[in-house]
C-alpha cells in the first residue's frame, strides 16, 4: 500500500516545498509554510467514466441557469443570481453578518420554491432556529444538519436534490479521506475539492463560508480562491451599521459591483438609496467637509469626506486616513504645497470617508484636496456643491469616467452646483444644473472659496 506523502505548502500562494522553510521562496511571505500529508492517488482508474469531448460551439448555453435569491442587492453583486453547478466562497470577519445574510437568502429562496440544505459545523440546529425566528425566516422550508463531514453532505445532496447548499464553514469541514484534523491545510483543500466536484456533477450551487484572518485574508490555503468560481467578501466596521458586499472574483459576472446593507435587529437590510444613509448625518456648516462621488460598477455613490488639518504636536507630522489611500493623500499634499502654495509640511492631516466605504478611484482627488484647504483656512464649502475630478502632479484637473451618470444622479439628490474638469461640461448643459468647469486646482480654489 502506498504511503502518504508529506509536503509543505504556503498558505498565501499555494507553492509546495520539499521541506519546511521560514520564508516562501515563491511569494516571499514569512511563516506561511505549513506541513500536511498528501494522500496517494489510487492506481487503477480504468473504470472511471471519461467525459465526452465536444466542440465548444456545440455545448448548450442555458440562459436560465441563474437562481434568483429574491434580493436584488445580492443578485446584482454576483451577476444576476446564483449559477447552478458553481461554488462560491463567502468570506468576512467573525460576527460581521455572513451567516445572517445567508440565512435570510435561504428563507427567500425557499419561499420561492427552491430546496435549500444548510450544513453547519459551528452552530447547532437550536441556535440557527432561534436566529431564524428573530429574522422572520420561515425555517420549516430549510433543511438543516449539524454535520461537517463532506461524505455525509454528498449523501444528503443525492437524497434531497437541493438547488442551493450552504456549508458554514469550510474551516470546519472534513473528509474521511483526509489524514489531518479539520481546519488543517490538507483537510480544507480536500474538502473544497470534493465539494467542487459535487457542485459540478449534481448541478447544485454550493456556498462555502470562510473566515477572515486578522490581516484581512481568507483563512486556509490560498488555492481556495483559485479553486472556486466566485469569491465574495462582506465588509464593514462592527461598530457601524453599514455592511458592504463585493466580489473579489466572479467567473459569471463583473467584480466591480457593490452591495450596501444596513445591520438592524431584523437582520441585514438592503439599502436602496446609499446616499441617503451616507449623507444623513452630514454637518454642512463645518469646515473641512465636502461631498464626492465614487463609481462602483453601475452604481454611483455620494460620500462625505472630512478633513482636519492641525499643527503637529511632535517633530513628524501625522498622515492618517480612513477609507482613503494613504499614498494618494501624500501625493495630493505634495501637489497642494508645490503647485498651489499651501503650507502643509508641518501640519497633521487627517482624512475620514464617512460611512465605511473605501474610495478606490481618482475622481475624488479634487474633493479631498478642497476638503484639506477648507480645514486649513477654516472656510466652509457650500452644502450644494459636488466636486468631481482627478488631480495630476502638475495641479491640473483631469477628466474622469462616466461623468454624465454622476451628474444625473447628483441632480436627483438636489445638488445645485457641480465643480468638474474643463471640457466635460459641454455635454451636460442640458441637465439644468450650474456647471463650473475648472482646469486646475488653483482655479477650483478661486471658484469654491
Amino acid at each position: 500500500m502506498a504511503k502518504s506523502k508529506t509536503v509543505f505548502v504556503c498558505d498565501d500562494c499555494g507553492a509546495e516545498h520539499p521541506k519546511w522553510v521560514g520564508r516562501c521562496a515563491s511569494c516571499g511571505a514569512w511563516e506561511t509554510v505549513k506541513e500536511f500529508k498528501q494522500s496517494p492517488l489510487k492506481a487503477n482508474h480504468s473504470n472511471a467514466q471519461r467525459a465526452e469531448l465536444l466542440p465548444l460551439n456545440k455545448i448548450s448555453r442555458d440562459s436560465e441557469n441563474r437562481i434568483k435569491t429574491g434580493q436584488a442587492e445580492f443578485d446584482t453583486v454576483v451577476g444576476g443570481g446564483l449559477v447552478k453547478g458553481s461554488i462560491i466562497l463567502f468570506g468576512g470577519q467573525p460576527g460581521i453578518g455572513k451567516s445572517t445574510l445567508l440565512l435570510q437568502l435561504s428563507g427567500l429562496m425557499a419561499e420561492a420554491g427552491h430546496s435549500i440544505l444548510y450544513y453547519s459545523g459551528e452552530e447547532s440546529g437550536e441556535q440557527l432556529a432561534m436566529r431564524a425566528d428573530r429574522l422572520g425566516v420561515k425555517a420549516e422550508k430549510i433543511m438543516f444538519a449539524n454535520d461537517s463531514m463532506v461524505e455525509n453532505m454528498s449523501r444528503g445532496i443525492s437524497e434531497k436534490k437541493p438547488v442551493v447548499v450552504i456549508v458554514d464553514s469550510i474551516q470546519t469541514a472534513y473528509s474521511e479521506s483526509g489524514e489531518n484534523l479539520p481546519g488543517s491545510i490538507s483537510q480544507v483543500r480536500e474538502s473544497a475539492a470534493q465539494l467542487l466536484r459535487i457542485a459540478k456533477e449534481r448541478n447544485v450551487c454550493i456556498i462555502l463560508v470562510g473566515h477572515i484572518t486578522k490581516d484581512g485574508f481568507l483563512a486556509g490555503p490560498k488555492m481556495l480562491e483559485h479553486l472556486v468560481d466566485t469569491v465574495l467578501y462582506l465588509e464593514g466596521d462592527r461598530q457601524s451599521q453599514v455592511r458592504l458586499l463585493r466580489a473579489a472574483k466572479n467567473r459569471f459576472g463583473s467584480t466591480s459591483e457593490l452591495g450596501v446593507y444596513e445591520m438592524v435587529p431584523e437582520g441585514l437590510i438592503p439599502v436602496e438609496n446609499p446616499a441617503k444613509l451616507f449623507l444623513s448625518q452630514r454637518h454642512s456648516d463645518v469646515s473641512g467637509t465636502v461631498v464626492v462621488t465614487s463609481q462602483e460598477g453601475s452604481r454611483t455613490f455620494f460620500l462625505e469626506v472630512q478633513a482636519l488639518v492641525a499643527g503637529a504636536s511632535y517633530g513628524n507630522p501625522q498622515r492618517n486616513v480612513t477609507g482613503f489611500d494613504l499614498r494618494r493623500l501624500q501625493m495630493l499634499l505634495a501637489v497642494l504645497e508645490r503647485r498651489a502654495g499651501f503650507p502643509l509640511g508641518t501640519s497633521d492631516v487627517f482624512i475620514n470617508v464617512v460611512s465605511g466605504l473605501k474610495i478606490a478611484e481618482p475622481a475624488a482627488d479634487l474633493g479631498v484636496a478642497i476638503a484639506i484647504i477648507s480645514s486649513l483656512q477654516n472656510k466652509v464649502v457650500h452644502a450644494g456643491d459636488l466636486i468631481i475630478g482627478e488631480l495630476g502632479l502638475g495641479g491640473e484637473v483631469r477628466n474622469v469616467g462616466q461623468i454624465r451618470r454622476r451628474v444625473i444622479e447628483a441632480k436627483k439628490l438636489g445638488f445645485s452646483r457641480i465643480i468638474l474638469p474643463f471640457g466635460e461640461h459641454k455635454d451636460l448643459l442640458d441637465l439644468g444644473l450650474t456647471i463650473t468647469p475648472v482646469r486646475s486646482l488653483s482655479e477650483a480654489v478661486d471658484e469654491i472659496f
